[in-house]
Formats: C-alpha cells, structure tokens, sequence
C-alpha cells in the first residue's frame, strides 16, 4: 500500500512540535529561541480560506499535540492545555507573548487567567474547527512557556 506524504507545512508544524515536546523533556535546562512560524500559514493565506485539519493531517498532529499536554475538548472542534508559573508575574508576561504573536496571526485564543494559572483553547471560528492556525499557534505557546 502506497500512503501520499503529509504536506510540507504540516511536516514543519510536526517538527515543531517535536522540538517543543522534545526540549521540555530534557531537563537540562537549554532555553529555546522562539520559533517563526508565520511562514506555516501562508498557503493558507495564499488559498484566501481556512480550512479545518484534514483527518489525514489530525492523524498525524493529535498525537503529538497530546504529548505535549494539549487535550481535546469534548462537544467541540479545539484544544486545551492549563499552564501553571511561578507568579502572578511570569504568567501575565506569557499572556503578553502570546497575544502579540496571536495579533500578528490574526489569530486569538480564549483564554482565562487567575493569579499563576492560564487555561488556554484553540479553534477557529472561521471554519469552525481546528486548523493549522491551531497548530501553530500551539506549537508557539509551547515555546514560550519555557522562557
């Protein structure tokens, strides 16, 4: 049986992700550079239209997306993941990175905030469901995180 390799912009979002999975789990300490993922979404901004994950594309993408903590949501289309900081301080300066990235994106995500605690979820309204602005968008909050 012949299977037809996943898109290119799905290949760099999974590498992403495996970087943030991978790098979280080393304990060593190593900060990471946040990565660009802006040029993941321009076939999707070239097509004019977003469009929901493929089953194809959440075949390969939910997996990792799990070991990375995100989980998803029951009765909807999205995901979900609650980080815990130190304070008040460090959460409040994630919540600050992720939105200025969310506005470039175009992107925004719902979101709470008590004290040390951000509960995010991922979806989009557009197409009602999960799409690779998503998975980028995750794959960025991951990376932030560990700042």
């Amino acid at each position: 049986m012949t299977t037809t390799p996943p898109p290119l912009f799905l290949c760099r979002a999974v590498m992403l992700l495996l970087h943030v999975h991978i790098s979280t789990h080393r304990g060593d300490g190593v900060a990471m550079t946040p990565v660009d993922v802006s040029a993941l979404l321009q076939a999707e901004l070239e097509a004019g239209k977003i469009q929901s994950l493929t089953e194809e594309e959440r075949a390969h993408i939910l997996p990792i997306l799990r070991s990375a903590q995100w989980v998803e949501v029951g009765g909807r289309d999205a995901i979900y993941k609650e980080f815990v900081f130190k304070d008040f301080n460090q959460a409040f300066g994630f919540m600050s990175r992720v939105a200025l990235r969310a506005e470039k994106m175009d992107h925004h995500p719902e979101w709470f905030n008590v004290y040390n605690k951000v509960q995010i979820t991922l979806s989009t309204h557009d197409c009602g469901g999960l799409s690779q602005r998503d998975v980028s968008l995750a794959t960025f909050i991951d990376q932030v995180s560990l700042m």
